[in-house]
């Protein structure tokens, strides 16, 4: 597997929450952001888009009985994603 590195810049507060994230788990810092950004990347954009700020609380929560309505159906996996084989999610 290809392996690539990069540079992040944290605050102070974050700084020290991934301190003792790593002490308290024994990962490396490399390995917890590699599988922190591996673990984002693979959610859809409803998600990355909550983390990162982008959506109010009203817009989330009217996402979420839209995402549950079409996971309950069978539109949406359990990831919020199509099923592999389908065609559509509407």
């Amino acid at each position: 597997m290809e392996r690539f590195t990069m540079r992040i810049q944290l605050d102070r507060e974050a700084r020290e929450a991934l301190l003792e994230l790593c002490e308290r788990t024994g990962m490396t810092q490399i390995a917890v952001m590699s599988r922190v950004l591996s673990w984002f990347s693979k959610q859809n954009e409803v998600i990355q888009s909550r983390v990162l700020g982008g959506l109010s609380d009203e817009t989330v929560a009217e996402l979420a009985k839209q995402m549950l309505t079409k996971m309950a159906s069978g539109k949406l996996d359990s990831a919020g994603r199509v099923p592999a084989g389908s065609k559509s999610n509407t």
